[in-house]
């Protein structure tokens, strides 16, 4: 019985603990009119107002969707909460949930059976999240603590998807970018090809069909710029592990400046 007692307060510890580190994510509303978007925002530690820093913005996969102002910390929010990112890179983090009715892309959906299929629109009005977004994105840029030429964006599944469309509506907003098991219609490729990408997915994904990514990458070959494109053989659509395990991911991005 001690053995037990001591496992289950192990894990209240390890719980308390990890929901103390989400608790660093300020819970803030951005409200346009009578829309709202919710977000989480990190400041770096010793944060100083008086000073820049870089801005990441990380959109969330349709399942961490609605409007607790939670959820969207579920996947890549402990990434950045981690020792070396901290001392590494000094930088605003913000994790924008998307409303349950709505989606980041412009994409419709069609379930077949067990299958999902998309169809990435070319240009086209944004969904009402993406307009917040886009809104909120504008916010934060034009803060005086925002150094304009390190604002930074990445997403997971939708989020993947809302990375590539957040690309082409804000192409000079952004040094850098990574989208994992998203997708687009190649169309739109050439809206953001000057945008340093690094596009990922896993090779087994049978949510978003790893085409999608490779299309675009392909595309963006076509149109003479050369993303990074890592795609995993064996992993399914949870490809996000592999990608946030990447040791040059946050390196990688951070190191671009426009």
């Amino acid at each position: 019985m001690k053995r037990i007692a001591l496992i289950f307060t192990l894990c209240l510890i390890i719980s308390s603990a990890f929901a103390q580190d989400l608790s660093l994510y300020k819970k803030e509303n951005f409200i346009v009119g009578a829309d709202t978007i919710k977000y989480r925002i990190l400041y770096p530690e010793n944060y100083n107002s008086a000073k820049k820093y870089p801005i990441l913005f990380f959109l969330h996969g349709r399942g961490e969707s609605g409007n607790d102002n939670e959820k969207q910390l579920t996947h890549g929010a402990k990434m950045f909460l981690t020792d070396s990112f901290r001392k590494s890179f000094s930088a605003i983090v913000i994790f924008p949930q998307c409303a349950e009715e709505s989606y980041w892309a412009n994409v419709e959906i069609e379930a077949i059976n067990t299958k999902r299929f998309f169809t990435f629109v070319k240009g086209g009005e944004s969904t009402k999240s993406m307009s917040l977004l886009l809104k909120l994105t504008d916010y934060f840029v034009s803060q005086p603590s925002a150094d304009q030429s390190k604002i930074y964006v990445g997403g997971l599944s939708m989020g993947g998807m809302g990375t590539f469309e957040i690309l082409r509506r804000k192409p000079k907003t952004f040094a850098a970018a990574f989208a994992i098991c998203g997708g687009d219609n190649i169309a739109n490729a050439k809206k953001y090809k000057n945008v340093p990408l690094w596009i990922f997915h896993g090779g087994l994904d049978d949510v978003v069909n790893p085409q999608l990514s490779y299309s675009v990458f392909r595309e963006l070959r076509t149109l003479g710029h050369e993303p990074k494109y890592t795609i995993y053989p064996k992993a399914n659509h949870n490809s996000w592990d592999s990608a946030f395990a990447e040791p040059e991911l946050l390196p990688w991005l951070f190191s671009h400046k426009k």
